[in-house]
């Protein structure tokens, strides 16, 4: 028995050894290089201490670039995943109605496309939209009588644009992993609620809310993980040098990787990562927990 139980824990540890190797190698091993030339000078001959974290959080650069990342953190990963959820509470629910309905379908393959377009076809597509002389300026004339003459990406608009730029190109992948969360709550549970009275505020409330528990942490993780992917969406957008509101971490990490700030560099990474490490290792610590 006993044999049985450890070659159980075992054989997982077996399949994910080749993977859980090629990490190790070629991204654990690097990182603890960059931590520790993150406490070094250029040539990493002599320890600095603190002093390159102390450099890159005076560095007026990285105070604008980390609170616009901030402030885009807390406005599209609570926009997105309230949206993608409502998108899979609405297709889920549709789709039990209506189980021989192609248009459900049809919804599902419309929102989850912009995942499997290439980003630079996406953006120019918005370039055309959003520039000078693009779609948006002239409906915008031909519905209020005035000319409309606005580089959108380059404007005190360039932050919305951003925001629904990223909320259109992740909200149907969201989705999906929620469609999957819902999948795994007994439709019993709902029916049983039916049977008891309770009404669609209640049983989204006391059913679909702790069902999700799990799919929760999943999806914020990674949001998160895909919103420091925005970088593509505004450098090709706007380029290197975009509007102060869209300055973003990674525009900051281009610029010191062009200028070979590496101690900047490497201080600047550990700290991104841990602001996405520790997050989610409390998040696996809860799971474990229940």
């Amino acid at each position: 028995m006993q044999d049985g139980k450890l070659k159980k824990k075992l054989v997982p540890w077996l399949f994910l050894a080749p993977s859980l190797g090629g990490v190790t190698v070629f991204m654990g091993f690097p990182f603890l290089d960059v931590v520790k030339r993150s406490f070094t000078d250029t040539m990493g001959t002599r320890f600095t201490g603190i002093g390159n974290y102390r450099a890159v959080l005076e560095n007026s650069a990285f105070q604008l670039a980390a609170g616009n990342t901030m402030r885009f953190l807390i406005l599209c990963i609570p926009l997105l995943m309230t949206i993608s959820l409502g998108l899979a509470l609405l297709i889920s629910g549709e789709a039990e109605k209506h189980r021989n309905n192609g248009v459900i379908k049809n919804c599902r393959t419309v929102l989850v496309l912009p995942m499997a377009v290439p980003a630079a076809s996406l953006v120019l597509v918005w370039k055309i939209i959003l520039c000078r002389d693009g779609v948006m300026n002239q409906m915008l004339s031909r519905i209020t009588g005035t000319l409309w003459d606005v580089d959108w990406a380059f404007s005190g608009y360039a932050f919305p644009v951003l925001i629904i730029t990223y909320l259109w190109k992740h909200m149907g992948y969201d989705m999906i992993l929620w469609l999957a969360g819902l999948q795994g709550i007994p439709g019993e549970q709902y029916e049983a609620a039916k049977i008891d009275g309770a009404g669609a505020a209640a049983r989204f409330w006391y059913i679909t809310i702790p069902g999700l528990k799990g799919t929760f942490g999943m999806v914020g993780i990674l949001s998160v993980v895909n919103s420091f992917r925005v970088y593509r969406e505004a450098y090709l957008l706007a380029g290197s040098y975009p509007d102060s509101s869209i300055y973003l971490i990674p525009h900051l990490f281009a610029h010191w990787f062009l200028s070979l700030d590496i101690q900047k560099m490497t201080a600047a990474a550990v700290m991104m990562t841990g602001i996405i490490v520790i997050p989610a290792g409390v998040v696996w610590g809860i799971r474990r927990k229940k």
